[in-house]
């Protein structure tokens, strides 16, 4: 760690007097130390467009202009008065990020008292989930807005007042029923069952259950037409989705093999079975008129190797509490969580997952598929999942 300063101002015997900051660069972050003679009062929250770390320390006065050392998120620091006793220290940052922790550390043989702040990168949803002074971490209790400061501050242009209790914000789900139109999908090997009916249906079942608990949810096509893999991606993309699935039903040349699976994205499917179904299904865009295989392969890349992190493990997560919940109800297959490189699931942005909801191909499993009693069934499942999902304590700390 490094800091940079030069002298500004001078200070009252009785405020905390700041006297220097340091940077240090860490894995997927960076950590914000602030020297101090004695304990300070604090409120941290980050600010959007542009993107801003905010640090109010109350009852202050900052004996140096702080300065950013080299790290490869703090761009640039900037120091402002809320009013004579309180102090507000702005980060330009330049990529989203997550405030971690922040907290003072007592004086030790080496060093006086310390306010520290550890700063985690992240998508730019989960920065925009984040952003704003209603989400400030206060060392009067995490999601304590200092309202008096605000009112304070209204005449800086990069100020703003915040209310002091964040309301939950309305979660956004985005269900995709596979195929449809010219694309039939699996087709039922005894009953010729349409699986592109099916997974409407389901889609429609699903949709209304959701909405019953509070979720926003929209569907990729609520009628029998043909949508691109890729457009359904846009889609989800265009209503800003917490959560996005795909409902499919399975086939197999093997007319005994039955059960649920659950897919999320991987760059390598997770054996011969996975990667021949997600072939399979991103072959359809070649029936709308589009071969995206042919020029797609880089962005295709550069979009698995975005999941690979904080997405993909979201997506992981959910299908955890998709097979843990469908396991209730219904028969699973072997490794019921799979992985292959489903186009559909491709989004870097948004949480995604495939649900794979039988074979059509075994004639048990298509006659319990066409039963709308089972579909709720699956229905009821899914939606437990999604709740737990969004209760899970890494995911609700997002919203």
């Amino acid at each position: 760690m490094a800091f940079v300063f030069a002298f500004v101002c001078c200070f009252s015997a009785t405020a905390a007097n700041i006297t220097g900051m340091r940077i240090g660069q860490q894995v997927g972050g960076v950590r914000v130390v602030f020297d101090a003679d004695q304990r300070f009062d604090y409120e941290v929250f980050l600010l959007s467009s542009p993107k801003r770390l905010v640090v109010d320390a109350l009852g202050t006065n900052i004996k140096k202009t702080l300065s950013s050392s080299k790290n490869n998120i703090i761009t640039s620091t900037r120091i402002g008065e809320l009013n004579d006793n309180d102090k507000r220290v702005v980060f330009d940052l330049n990529k989203p990020v997550l405030i971690k922790q922040a907290f003072m550390l007592e004086p030790s043989k080496n060093n006086g008292w310390r306010f520290v702040i550890d700063l985690v990168t992240s998508s730019e949803r989960d920065f925009e989930n984040k952003a704003g002074m209603k989400y400030a971490l206060s060392s009067k209790g995490k999601n304590k807005t200092n309202v008096a400061s605000a009112k304070n501050s209204s005449s800086k242009g990069w100020f703003f007042s915040g209310s002091s209790k964040p309301k939950a914000r309305q979660k956004i789900i985005v269900l995709d029923p596979g195929h449809g139109g010219k694309d039939p999908g699996a087709i039922g090997a005894h009953g010729r069952t349409y699986e592109k009916n099916i997974t409407l249906a389901m889609g429609k079942e699903l949709k209304s259950l959701l909405e019953s608990k509070g979720y926003k949810v929209y569907l990729t096509r609520s009628t029998d037409v043909f949508i691109p893999l890729r457009q359904r991606v846009k889609i989800a993309q265009k209503y800003k989705a917490d959560l996005f699935m795909s409902l499919h039903a399975d086939s197999a040349v093997n007319r005994n093999a039955t059960g649920l699976s659950v897919y999320t994205l991987s760059e390598k499917a997770s054996d011969k079975e996975a990667a021949a179904l997600a072939e399979r299904e991103n072959k359809v865009d070649i029936i709308g008129g589009v071969d995206f295989s042919e020029n797609s392969k880089e962005i295709n890349d550069i979009l698995i190797s975005l999941s690979q992190t904080d997405c993909r493990n979201k997506s992981s997560k959910f299908a955890g509490y998709m097979v843990s919940e469908m396991k209730k109800s219904v028969k699973l297959v072997n490794d019921t969580h799979r992985f292959a490189g489903f186009a559909v699931l491709k989004a870097p942005d948004i949480p995604s997952a495939l649900l794979e909801m039988g074979y059509l191909s075994n004639k048990q499993e298509e006659q319990l598929l066409k039963q709308s009693y089972y579909r709720k069934k699956l229905a009821q499942s899914a939606t437990a999942a999604i709740d737990r999902y969004f209760k899970d304590p890494e995911i609700a700390a997002l919203y």
